[in-house]
């Protein structure tokens, strides 16, 4: 009788192992892979900051202070020239410009509205108007608005090194 018992518990412990592991195969089966294509440096997608996050590092943040980062944001414009630029979306009204790299890749001029993750150094600039100009002209901005941009204005900017576009 001793032995029944316990062949009995061990049976109902194996048994409850079981139905967990499952539900754990289930749910690991439920995530969804993400591809990538990657530009510039090759970089993995982890540990990336949310770009609101990365908003409040912004304001924190004097002209001329960087840091090193990885961030993940919503394409907001492209250059449609070459793809040498493109701006981020902060999700709190305000916006990225990042530039590549010793100038070394280009992205898609498609993205807009996807998801990337770049990675490299955020930091805050103040950019000239002639510089502001040829980012409207290249944005495809008409004569009227390049012709509105008459002073310098304070940017939160970002050189990266290597950026995933999600699929």
């Amino acid at each position: 009788m001793r032995y029944f018992r316990l062949l009995i518990i061990c049976i109902l412990v194996l048994n409850s192992c079981k139905k967990k592991s499952d539900e754990t195969l289930k749910s690991t089966e439920e995530v969804e892979e993400v591809n990538y294509v990657s530009f510039g440096k090759s970089i993995i997608a982890d540990d990336a900051i949310a770009a609101k996050s990365m908003a409040q590092h912004y304001k924190s943040m004097p002209v001329g202070d960087s840091i090193n980062s990885k961030m993940t944001a919503k394409v907001t414009d492209v250059c449609q020239a070459k793809g040498c630029w493109m701006t981020l979306d902060l999700e709190d009204g305000s916006e990225v410009m990042v530039k590549f790299k010793d100038y070394g890749f280009f992205v898609p001029k498609d993205i807009k509205g996807k998801e990337v993750i770049i990675n490299g150094k955020a930091f805050v600039n103040e950019v000239p108007v002639d510089e502001q100009r040829h980012y409207a002209e290249d944005a495809g901005k008409s004569k009227e608005e390049i012709a509105l941009i008459i002073e310098p204005k304070k940017t939160f900017s970002f050189e990266a090194d290597g950026v995933l576009v999600v699929q």
